[in-house]
């Protein structure tokens, strides 16, 4: 979030460094959206961060048209607009029945209504150099509002003690980007620029932290989709009763249960039984004491 002022060639500089490291911050979910894609289902993903986004690249939008002189602000968010876009309608286009709905709410009541609010007492309620501070204050609350909605995804990584819906790439670039904003509206002396990426860098560092510290613990269990595969596979291990090692079986009457007794045979047909292959049969578990070879 910067805008273009060729009387300070080293915040001109943050400020081409900015659009590039946001552009790939932008670019950071890619992966999240291609696994979506492939799996057709949004799974454990959050679509609040995006919608989020979306409404504080506009308000930047805005802020840059009011402030003027602003290009560099315009074209990164911009930019932001268009891809934050392209995630929610994907997100939408492969998320259950529930999700969709509230989605389509936040985007209704966020970007739609309240940003329409916005717009309107901005331009109706304020003048000149007052409705610049107006519209930065909302600008300031907003960005601070992009590094916090990730705040339900920390939850989720310390609850699961997974970090499988917490891309290190993303929290890696957030914390970037907020360091060389910070630097650029601090050499510009722009209050509204340099306050959100003090916050922004300290979540970056937050989120970062927590990747480090459970990227190889042990996730809890039923909270991983690896650990319910394994339950499911668990149960359903067939059991494998080596008949050739069964004797004829008579049930006690008295106590229910089943006496294995060896049958007699003959020396010719023990070598002949000896020669033939053991040979295993599929049965479900049966209620009596039998011995059973697990495979």
């Amino acid at each position: 979030m910067a805008g273009l002022s060729l009387q300070h060639p080293w915040a001109f500089a943050f400020g081409l460094l900015g659009n590039l490291i946001s552009f790939t911050t932008y670019l950071a979910p890619i992966p999240t959206f291609y696994r979506i894609y492939k799996s057709k289902s949004t799974e454990g993903f959050q679509s609040v961060p995006y919608v989020v986004a979306l409404f504080s690249a506009m308000l930047w939008i805005f802020y840059a048209l009011i402030k003027s002189n602003e290009a560099l602000l315009i074209t990164i968010n911009a930019a932001g607009c268009v891809i934050e876009t392209i995630y929610i309608v994907m997100y939408l286009a492969y998320a259950p029945k529930k999700a969709k709905v509230f989605t389509t709410k936040i985007l209704l009541l966020l970007n739609v209504g309240v940003f329409g609010v916005i717009l309107l007492l901005t331009l109706l309620l304020s003048h000149g150099e007052q409705r610049v501070v107006s519209l930065g204050w909302v600008c300031v609350a907003f960005s601070v509002s992009v590094f916090v909605a990730p705040l339900s995804i920390i939850k989720r990584v310390i609850q699961s003690r997974s970090v499988e819906y917490m891309p290190f790439s993303l929290s890696l670039t957030l914390t970037l980007s907020a360091v060389v904003w910070f630097l650029y509206g601090l050499l510009i002396k722009d209050k509204y620029v340099a306050l959100p990426n003090i916050l922004g860098f300290t979540f970056g560092v937050v989120q970062m932290g927590l990747y480090v510290f459970y990227m190889n613990a042990t996730p809890v269990a039923g909270e991983g989709k690896e650990g319910k595969g394994k339950l499911a596979a668990a149960e359903e291990l067939p059991v494998v009763v080596n008949v050739s090692k069964l004797a004829a079986a008579t049930p006690d009457r008295s106590s229910g249960a089943v006496h294995v007794h060896p049958v007699p045979r003959s020396c010719a047909a023990e070598a002949a039984a000896a020669a033939e292959p053991e040979v295993l049969v599929d049965i479900p578990p049966p209620p009596r004491a039998v011995e059973v070879a697990a495979v």
